[in-house]
Protein backbone atom coordinates (compact mmCIF):
# COMPACT_ATOMS: atom_id res chain seq x y z
CA UNK A 1 0.00 0.00 0.00
CA UNK A 2 1.40 3.35 -0.98
CA UNK A 3 1.53 6.64 0.81
CA UNK A 4 -1.40 8.95 0.11
CA UNK A 5 -0.27 12.51 -0.53
CA UNK A 6 -2.36 15.62 -0.01
CA UNK A 7 -3.35 17.25 -3.29
CA UNK A 8 -1.96 20.75 -3.75
CA UNK A 9 -4.12 23.41 -2.13
CA UNK A 10 -5.93 20.87 0.09
CA UNK A 11 -5.26 20.61 3.82
CA UNK A 12 -6.51 17.51 5.66
CA UNK A 13 -6.04 19.03 9.13
CA UNK A 14 -9.45 19.66 10.71
CA UNK A 15 -9.94 22.44 13.23
CA UNK A 16 -13.04 21.93 15.36
CA UNK A 17 -15.14 24.86 16.46
CA UNK A 18 -15.18 25.41 20.24
CA UNK A 19 -18.20 23.98 22.05
CA UNK A 20 -20.78 26.22 23.64
CA UNK A 21 -21.62 25.75 27.32
CA UNK A 22 -24.94 24.17 26.33
CA UNK A 23 -23.23 21.68 23.98
CA UNK A 24 -20.65 20.82 26.64
CA UNK A 25 -23.41 20.12 29.18
CA UNK A 26 -25.39 18.02 26.68
CA UNK A 27 -22.34 15.92 25.81
CA UNK A 28 -21.47 15.42 29.48
CA UNK A 29 -25.03 14.32 30.24
CA UNK A 30 -25.00 11.92 27.28
CA UNK A 31 -21.73 10.36 28.44
CA UNK A 32 -23.00 10.07 32.01
CA UNK A 33 -26.20 8.35 30.79
CA UNK A 34 -24.30 5.91 28.56
CA UNK A 35 -21.92 4.96 31.39
CA UNK A 36 -24.86 4.30 33.69
CA UNK A 37 -26.61 2.19 31.02
CA UNK A 38 -23.41 0.21 30.51
CA UNK A 39 -23.00 -0.41 34.25
CA UNK A 40 -26.61 -1.59 34.50
CA UNK A 41 -26.19 -3.90 31.50
CA UNK A 42 -23.03 -5.44 32.94
CA UNK A 43 -24.66 -5.89 36.36
CA UNK A 44 -27.64 -7.58 34.70
CA UNK A 45 -25.35 -9.96 32.77
CA UNK A 46 -23.41 -10.85 35.94
CA UNK A 47 -26.63 -11.47 37.82
CA UNK A 48 -27.90 -13.65 34.99
CA UNK A 49 -24.68 -15.71 35.01
CA UNK A 50 -24.85 -16.15 38.80
CA UNK A 51 -28.47 -17.36 38.60
CA UNK A 52 -27.57 -19.74 35.79
CA UNK A 53 -24.58 -21.08 37.73
CA UNK A 54 -26.67 -21.66 40.86
CA UNK A 55 -29.17 -23.77 38.88
CA UNK A 56 -26.50 -26.28 37.82
CA UNK A 57 -26.70 -29.28 40.16
CA UNK A 58 -23.51 -30.48 41.84
CA UNK A 59 -21.99 -33.53 40.16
Amino acid sequence: MGLIKEPEGVDFVIQSLPLTDKERIEISEFIRTRKLQNKLRIAKEISKKKRKASKIPNA
